[in-house]
């Protein structure tokens, strides 16, 4: 029977395994022939290091995606899913091109942490469709549980209450995040453009500094919306096991932004140094390839 659209579960998985030893056969020469030509510095060290990560990761994360897809059975579930999944080849490609070619790290970035934004929203749509479609009217569930406390540190505030009050502040917590980082990526590209970015200096006079400062407000407000979502939707929460899925997805894209700003604080103080350190370009630029690698 000919190969058609209708049987392409059938083909697909053996298609992505045949393109990605073909994409081997031509990267691998590709990466010793760069090892060679460079003689071998630091710089080339750690982008051969990290591009042996990404070929390590893109396939994992690739077959769980055409697993989703192969068994497409809950749209409403797989859908985002598979949207979270592509955030981390979309993160590895994204490091490794900024460690290979640091002068353009900031459009790569930009694309990419406007992603990570789409991955905490989806995130968000997948623990509502799966509670909505276990419990089809989610707020007078909320209503008949008991009134739930702020959460240190922010005890002292009055409760939220229950209903769908406590529901549209987490989800509105949760996704002001998935417009906060859009913009100040655009802010940052603009700012990078126009030469007041600074990134990694922490310096009252640079942009990034400012940024920083409100990424990571944003960051922690959405964190704790989710966490507060998740002690109150407990029990409901629980057939899904949530708690992995949210660790996952607070290591990838908040950790990975805390991790640039020590790296950034650690250069500050001197903890590492900015000279005699790498032969190429500066450290800052280093570690910004090296970020979740």
């Amino acid at each position: 029977m000919p190969c058609t659209c209708g049987n392409w579960r059938r083909w697909i998985r053996p298609l992505v395994v045949f393109l990605y030893v073909i994409g081997l056969v031509v990267a691998i020469p590709v990466c010793i022939w760069e090892l060679q030509k460079m003689q071998v510095g630091v710089h080339t060290k750690a982008w051969f290091i990290a591009g042996i990560f990404v070929l390590m990761t893109i396939p994992i994360s690739l077959w769980g995606i055409l697993q989703h897809l192969v068994h497409y059975t809950q749209p409403e579930l797989q859908k985002p899913i598979i949207r979270i999944l592509w955030m981390v080849p979309i993160y590895s490609v994204d490091s490794w091109i900024a460690l290979k070619y640091p002068d353009i790290a900031i459009y790569v970035d930009t694309c990419r942490e406007c992603y990570e934004a789409y991955v905490i929203y989806n995130f968000m749509i997948f623990l509502l469709n799966y509670l909505t479609n276990r419990c089809p009217n989610l707020a007078l569930v909320l209503e008949a549980k008991d009134q739930q406390r702020h959460l240190p540190p922010l005890c002292c505030f009055p409760p939220w209450p229950m209903g769908d009050v406590l529901l549209f502040r987490c989800k509105l917590g949760v996704l002001q995040y998935t417009v906060v980082r859009p913009v100040t990526t655009i802010v940052a590209l603009i700012c990078q453009l126009t030469g007041i970015y600074g990134e990694g200096d922490f310096n009252l006079k640079n942009a990034w500094t400012y940024l920083v400062i409100i990424n990571n407000a944003s960051q922690l407000f959405a964190m704790y919306c989710l966490v507060l979502f998740y002690k109150v939707l407990k029990e409901e929460l629980n057939p899904i096991q949530p708690v992995g899925k949210f660790l996952c997805v607070k290591m990838v894209v908040f950790v990975s932004f805390w991790q640039a700003v020590l790296i950034a604080l650690m250069v500050k103080v001197g903890i590492i140094s900015e000279n005699n350190t790498w032969e190429w370009k500066n450290v800052k630029d280093v570690a910004t390839g090296l970020q979740v690698k």
